[in-house]
């Protein structure tokens, strides 16, 4: 019989797209894994989810941004991948930046000196070109697929 799963991990994320229909993807080495996602984190106790994607804007960017929309919650089970008894539940705004980014911006996936826990780093990705594989997690993967609905 297959455990209960009895915990929800709670994920917020920032779909941050440019004029050029260019998504920023955030490359990011932790829990000793390569990830490549959309910037964003977990919900804290006590912060609604757009609480939530302002507070890790300012904590990866350093910098504000504004929600434009909501785009995306999770409809379908999904297992975390590092919390085998949680259920992961994504949501994605649609955001901006309040002003020209002051963070960096690389045209090179991984970009940082060495593979450390919390490294980060951040490029542009043209959301028509961007593959299934390009992403690292089930739920971004399902998201590329509706935003590139969006911008054929």
């Amino acid at each position: 019989m297959e455990k209960e799963i009895k915990k929800f991990n709670l994920r917020v994320y920032g779909l941050l797209i440019n004029e050029t229909a260019q998504i920023l993807l955030s490359d990011e080495y932790a829990l000793d894994v390569q990830m490549t996602k959309f910037p964003g984190g977990g919900l804290m106790y006590g912060e609604g989810p757009e609480d939530c994607i302002r507070r890790e804007a300012v904590e990866e960017f350093g910098q504000e941004v504004e929600i434009i929309d909501h785009f995306y919650t999770t409809g379908f089970f999904q297992r975390a991948m590092f919390f085998e008894d949680h259920q992961l539940i994504s949501i994605y705004y649609k955001i901006k930046l309040r002003e020209a980014p002051r963070f960096s911006i690389s045209a090179v996936p991984f970009d940082f000196p060495e593979m450390a826990n919390g490294s980060q780093s951040f490029r542009w990705a043209d959301i028509r070109q961007l593959s299934e594989e390009d992403l690292s997690f089930p739920i971004d993967r399902y998201v590329l697929k509706l935003l590139q609905n969006e911008y054929k």
